[in-house]
């Protein structure tokens, strides 16, 4: 399609684009809202009423071939990587009832106080340097040690971990598929996973990868249905990758601008008594304006009509929650950072996604966010963040920060 100006393009892959993606989503969605990308043989569906359509619709938008656009991510075996999101039903619903099973609300609230420790420990050391990298010292660490101490992770191995998971999201100029970096780092993942299963089923703990082990679904025949061990495998490494680094990222965009916006920034730090008041509508409004999982791969099982046009049968389709939550058919001024948005507003945001397969994580991402931004109004007097020196991840479906410099004092 030709515009009057230029040529529509959207290649999640390029990293102009990746720098700032909200033009192109805004013209696809006013030009052309089921966009054809012909090179990558991609349909990009980018308005809020059809992204939300297509996750809540059955047998349509299909999981089964996974939720990455990368070509080796994209298959029937995705789900040894991805757990139960590259699944259909009634795989991905035996499959998550029985890892929410372990992953219970319950075990999600009672990180509260550890997180809170956690927070205090990283946010001392921050205040004492005073100059500090906010995603390298503090919410990079933060949801690593949470995720870690969920799964039972060792205090020694989590940085190495987590160099690992950045390497399997990171992409370089010009690559469009998983790298060798990152091939090699999932399979050294795979394999750390697998080794500690086996040492769980020997000696059981109170951690998740424990309560994975034990899960049951009574099915009337005695012991009941259990999760395999490459089912237990895929879920802590969808855990790592997805649940980690999506919290890491919210962090770093949630400092970024609302210190972008200092008449907002003023009143969230003015008063640390109203912290909580404010820090909740900040991470909402975070979530809406710049969220980390920016679009999702679907395979469409039937043609698909939008808009005058139709994707067949069998093709990849994307659908891109970044765009749909800043469709101003939804949002007013939908590219304003405004914390006091309307709660009716914030409400349709789809950061997290909907139907079947709504974030299992996404309470405990709000947890930690409000634990930790919250801590963060309470004892610091002041945040600079210098914009100019920050430098964002590459990547297709995770957005975010890499470094985030600032300088902090304590109140």
């Amino acid at each position: 399609m030709t515009a009057v100006h230029d040529q529509l393009v959207f290649d999640p892959y390029d990293y102009a684009f990746q720098e700032d993606p909200y033009p192109t989503y805004r013209r696809c969605r006013d030009e052309d809202p089921l966009h054809h990308n012909r090179d990558l043989d991609l349909w990009v569906i980018t308005r809020h009423a059809d992204v939300q359509h297509a996750i809540r619709t059955e047998g349509v938008f299909s999981n089964a071939m996974g939720v990455s656009i990368d070509k080796s991510a994209w298959g029937p075996d995705a789900h040894k990587v991805m757990s139960f999101l590259g699944m259909d039903p009634p795989r991905q619903q035996r499959l998550r009832s029985l890892v929410s099973k372990g992953f219970t609300p319950r075990r999600v609230a009672a990180l509260a106080p550890r997180i809170h420790e956690l927070t205090d420990h990283y946010l001392s050391r921050c205040l004492e340097a005073g100059d500090v990298d906010w995603i390298a010292d503090f919410a990079g660490k933060l949801p690593m040690d949470v995720i870690s101490e969920m799964m039972g992770v060792p205090e020694a191995d989590r940085a190495e971990v987590r160099r690992l998971a950045d390497l399997v999201v990171h992409r370089e100029p010009g690559v469009r598929d998983v790298p060798e970096a990152g091939m090699d780092a999932s399979l050294t993942l795979v394999g750390y996973y697998a080794e500690m299963v086996e040492q769980r089923r020997r000696r059981p703990t109170e951690d998740l990868t424990s309560a994975l082990l034990a899960a049951r679904l009574k099915d009337g025949h005695g012991d009941g249905d259990r999760l395999t061990d490459d089912e237990i495998i895929a879920f802590l490494f969808l855990m790592v990758v997805a649940g980690n680094e999506t919290t890491t990222k919210l962090l770093g965009h949630a400092l970024f601008h609302l210190a972008r916006h200092r008449e907002q920034y003023d009143k969230v730090f003015a008063d640390p008594a109203a912290a909580d008041e404010l820090v909740a509508p900040w991470v909402e409004e975070t979530l809406r304006f710049d969220t980390s999982s920016q679009m999702l791969a679907r395979h469409l099982l039937q043609d698909v009509e939008l808009h005058g046009k139709v994707a067949p049968a069998g093709s990849k389709a994307v659908l891109v929650l970044g765009s749909a939550n800043r469709d101003d058919r939804v949002f007013a001024d939908p590219d304003r950072f405004d914390i006091f948005r309307s709660k009716d507003e914030v409400a349709q945001l789809l950061s997290f996604g909907g139907g079947r397969h709504f974030c299992l994580g996404a309470n405990l991402a709000r947890l930690e966010a409000r634990i930790a931004l919250g801590e963060l109004v309470r004892r610091t007097r002041a945040v600079e963040v210098d914009h100019d020196r920050c430098r964002r991840v590459h990547s297709v479906n995770v957005r975010g920060f890499a470094s985030v410099p600032v300088r902090m004092a304590a109140r």
